[in-house]
């Protein structure tokens, strides 16, 4: 039975893009389907759908793809203590917290609420990491720090080691603004 639905727009503040998301709250399971479009990389549009546990955490994520260079499509699925890719075992995964899509703000909401729900003051994960650019999957690590109610620091400690960056949040955990990258804006209606 659902008990929430919702829908997201975020844009892009570094570059041109634009992307709408729209979510589903069961009793027992999230789900989001988001489509994007973004002129980096040549251009592209992706289409990403999440399958999440009632608390938020990563069940599964299919992302497809369509840009200069021809259409993609890749699948990751949570398998116990690890993750298959398209359906295979992938090792270097095994015990990374959650997945992150890099072009989407939607991702960070699993840590912050992880962080909120359970009153820490800070979180360091492995993740999944998802580049949209190439869609290619590899192991990264990243630290997630309350600064104050509704804001938190985020920290790379991996691929982009170095990068950090404030995200304003909502009541729910949703991105309302993403430092240097990403902002919700409001849907328009006449």
């Amino acid at each position: 039975m659902e008990t929430g639905r919702r829908t997201i727009f975020w844009r892009r503040t570094d570059t041109v893009g634009l992307e709408r998301l729209s979510l589903v709250r069961t009793a027992d399971a999230v789900i989001a389907e988001a489509t994007l479009i973004c002129v980096e990389n040549g251009g592209f549009r992706l289409d990403h759908r999440w399958a999440l546990s009632s608390d938020w955490s990563a069940n599964s994520v299919v992302v497809d793809k369509w840009g200069a260079g021809g259409s993609s499509r890749l699948a990751l699925e949570r398998d116990g203590n690890g993750w298959k890719l398209d359906g295979l075992r992938r090792e270097d995964l095994d015990g990374a917290d959650e997945p992150d899509l890099s072009a989407t703000p939607f991702c960070n909401s699993f840590p912050i609420r992880r962080l909120i729900g359970e009153g820490q003051k800070s979180v360091t994960l492995d993740i999944c990491y998802i580049d949209a650019g190439s869609m290619i999957v590899t192991r990264s690590r990243q630290q997630y720090e309350a600064i104050r109610p509704g804001v938190f620091r985020y920290v790379d400690l991996g691929l982009f080691t170095g990068f950090e960056a404030e995200i304003h949040v909502d009541e729910e955990g949703l991105v309302v603004r993403y430092e240097y990258l990403f902002e919700a804006v409001a849907a328009g209606g006449r």
